[in-house]
């Protein structure tokens, strides 16, 4: 293989903070989406980083815990080479709550992801969820003062509204934004752009691909592992299925025109809506990883785009993007 030692990057917010143009979402490496090997994982880490990807994105959360310690291992010895971006305060659910910003969680999740990891600072620290029992304003003092500490380098936030990013912003800045944002997926993604860019803060898009869907390998959600966190998502189920693989059907000419897979193409449609953003699509196979980076060669025009954009409207998905019970957790 011949290692591409520089990708295109982008710069993370007014952090200084510079990173591939593409990064690597980690969630997948800890049994999400049907079973994963921890050897494998732990390879696939390290060849995105033979690629040049210096982003990698984990979260207590994924795995309670085992994720970090995939990526810890992975990049041992590598550090250097890495941005490393995790998360804390997701729930998911347990004893009731999606969330917690306690200052006093903030700082024992810092201690035990890096732990975890297997290093000395993260570079960028994400509130996974907004809690919303907790002023955001207090949560954000308590991450602001892991980086006085030397803990952490930048602050981030996932999946918060523009009013909670503005309240967040006050206190301290932040360098980033993680938020649902595909072809798909648009409309609360392209709201937040709009905060974002006024307080110059970069935009980190999670399931690119829509989870696999609009790479056009998901065919029959029923084929899927059983332990596959896909069935349970709405657009997948057997009421919505159909009409998003429609909808994901009208890529296909686009992408051949192009020389190009449906997923390069979304992927590419992804990065010419502003250098500000950064997507970072999860996979468990080197060949999609190696795909996902060639988006990085497929030139759109104005027109390419508005034909893209045209054969799959905002807001045509059918399905929400999580179990109605989660929907609560997400754009707090």
């Amino acid at each position: 293989m011949n290692t591409i030692e520089n990708l295109p990057g982008r710069i993370l917010g007014s952090s200084g903070i510079a990173v591939s143009a593409i990064g690597l979402g980690c969630m997948s490496l800890s049994g999400v989406y049907g079973a994963s090997s921890d050897d494998d994982g732990i390879a696939l880490i390290r060849h995105a980083l033979d690629r040049g990807v210096t982003f990698l994105d984990t979260s207590d959360a994924y795995g309670a815990g085992h994720n970090e310690t995939i990526v810890g291992k992975a990049i041992k010895g590598r550090r250097g080479e890495v941005v490393l971006a995790t998360k804390f305060g997701n729930l998911g659910g347990r004893g009731g709550k999606f969330a917690d910003g306690r200052p006093e969680f903030v700082v024992a999740s810092c201690e035990a992801s890096l732990r975890r990891l297997g290093v000395e600072v993260i570079d960028l620290y994400y509130q996974h969820r907004i809690d919303p029992s907790v002023p955001i304003e207090d949560t954000v003092g308590a991450m602001a003062r892991l980086m006085q500490q030397g803990k952490v380098r930048a602050l981030a936030l996932s999946e918060a509204s523009p009013k909670t990013i503005r309240r967040a912003h006050a206190v301290h800045p932040i360098a980033a934004v993680q938020n649902e944002f595909s072809l798909l997926y648009r409309s609360e993604a392209e709201e937040t752009l709009r905060t974002t860019r006024e307080l110059k803060i970069a935009l980190v898009a999670y399931s690119p691909l829509g989870r696999g869907l609009l790479t056009g390998v998901v065919e029959d959600p029923n084929k899927m592992a059983e332990s596959d966190a896909r069935r349970r998502h709405p657009r997948f189920a057997a009421e919505n299925i159909a009409a998003n693989l429609a909808l994901v059907e009208r890529i296909k000419a686009i992408a051949a025109r192009k020389h190009c897979t449906r997923g390069q193409l979304v992927l590419a449609w992804l990065l010419a809506q502003g250098d500000d953003i950064v997507p970072i699509p999860g996979t468990k196979r080197t060949a999609r990883l190696d795909e996902n980076i060639g988006a990085l060669s497929v030139r759109l025009s104005a027109t390419d785009l508005a034909e893209i954009e045209q054969a799959v409207p905002a807001g045509a998905v059918a399905g929400l993007r999580y179990p109605e019970a989660q929907m609560k957790s997400v754009y707090v």
